[in-house]
């Protein structure tokens, strides 16, 4: 196990975590269509773009609670809003795009001077995977242990180097992480709902872009999580041959990062700072895009995960959780559903052993399996007819300020 949870100063650290968000929209004109001006907040380092223009992507700062992350989210949401009202634009809440007519409607994100090479990648990746699915926008949640629980943690393991154990924790965990991204999926897809210029009927998936017409690489990465070094090789292997043009070409659920510049060279020199989790969907049924509820289970999961022993996470293993994952995503899987429903009884049991506080966060998601209560479910009810007429009445709700719906 990474984390022994009997031991009661460890237990205590563990109840504290770190959190940071990267948060994608689209911006679309008041009948809908997709933006085609510039994007508004050039030098902003917390509002930017990723892949098209006429996307925008919140990066929060990093916070020790769910609720501090949420309401800096709320709080550039209005500094966004109060910009687009000026343009008559709206943010659109879902993670699948609204209705657009051709590629020609994607810009590729404009980079200008001395980051003129990161539109060149943009375009590259355009040509490559299509722009259509470019205008998938998601939530990529960065969560980190404190340096507290770390160092405690350290102590108790008999490791030689700080740093080199912090990294090996991380890889170790990145693993399990990666063999549950399919229990994330489950229960926070919210995506079922597509316009038919997407080319793909509703309700077919709970997470389109989860699934296996999302974004991934037309290969399945096997990357090596002995140590650090290794899979820094695994990595850049896939670039030299060509798979990739850069490590942020890899697609995978989860992503060991390093504190500042991600790069395979700041993560060989500077260690895994933090783990990335990149399935989680918009949620159109909150204005941030995001429940505190479940942020504050995913913390859970992560302990639950360091508390089980290490295994061989070797290629079979490997392309059987990307297979998980794509089907988690596919809208009524009851076998997936069964899984869940075996995986939050042992979370549960956990909880009620080494967090009896904290038993009501995995209730929260066992409320799901019940008949109609997951979130696809819930957003297909709402959305299923008439997709761009109500994603243009909840785009004006949230811009007014309305928090749920």
């Amino acid at each position: 196990m990474l984390l022994d949870l009997n031991h009661s100063h460890i237990n205590r650290l563990a109840r504290t975590a770190e959190f940071g968000i990267e948060r994608e929209s689209l911006r679309v004109t008041s009948d809908g269509r997709l933006a085609q001006t510039k994007h508004p907040f050039n030098g902003n380092p917390h509002i930017d773009r990723d892949f098209c223009e006429n996307q925008i992507e919140i990066i929060s700062d990093v916070f020790r609670s769910p609720e501090e992350m949420n309401h800096q989210l709320g709080q550039f949401l209005d500094e966004i809003n109060g910009e687009l009202i000026k343009h008559n634009e709206l943010l659109w809440a879902f993670s699948n795009p609204p209705a657009f007519g051709s590629e020609d409607e994607i810009p590729v994100a404009r980079f200008y001077g001395a980051q003129r090479d990161k539109s060149v990648y943009r375009g590259y990746l355009a040509k490559k995977y299509g722009k259509a699915k470019m205008l998938f926008s998601g939530i990529h949640l960065n969560i980190s242990f404190t340096e507290a629980l770390l160092q405690a943690a350290f102590r108790e393991s008999g490791a030689a180097v700080f740093t080199d154990f912090k990294s090996d924790f991380y890889l170790r965990l990145a693993k399990r992480l990666t063999q549950y991204a399919w229990l994330v999926v489950f229960l926070t897809a919210a995506s079922p709902v597509a316009d038919a210029s997407l080319g793909i009927k509703s309700n077919l998936y709970a997470s389109v872009r989860c699934s296996d017409r999302g974004y991934w690489n037309d290969f399945t990465p096997i990357l090596d999580y002995s140590d650090l070094t290794s899979y820094v090789r695994s990595v850049t292997r896939y670039i030299a041959n060509g798979d990739l043009k850069a490590a942020s070409e890899l697609y995978y659920p989860v992503r060991l990062k390093p504190r500042g510049a991600n790069s395979p060279e700041a993560l060989l020199q500077n260690g895994v700072n933090h783990l990335e989790l990149r399935v989680l969907d918009v949620n159109p049924l909150t204005r941030t895009g995001i429940f505190i509820e479940d942020v504050r289970f995913l913390h859970l999961l992560l302990l639950y995960l360091a508390s089980m022993p290490d295994f061989d996470f070797d290629e079979e293993e490997q392309i059987k959780a990307i297979g998980d994952v794509k089907s988690a995503a596919v809208f009524g899987n009851t076998e997936i559903k069964l899984r869940a429903k075996e995986a939050l009884a042992a979370i549960e049991r956990f909880t009620a052993r080494c967090f009896p506080v904290y038993q009501p966060v995995v209730r929260y998601q066992i409320n799901k399996l019940r008949e109609g209560n997951s979130y696809a479910e819930i957003v297909s009810r709402r959305f299923s007819e008439a997709y761009m007429t109500k994603g243009l009445a909840l785009a004006k709700a949230y811009q007014r300020g309305e928090q749920d719906v």
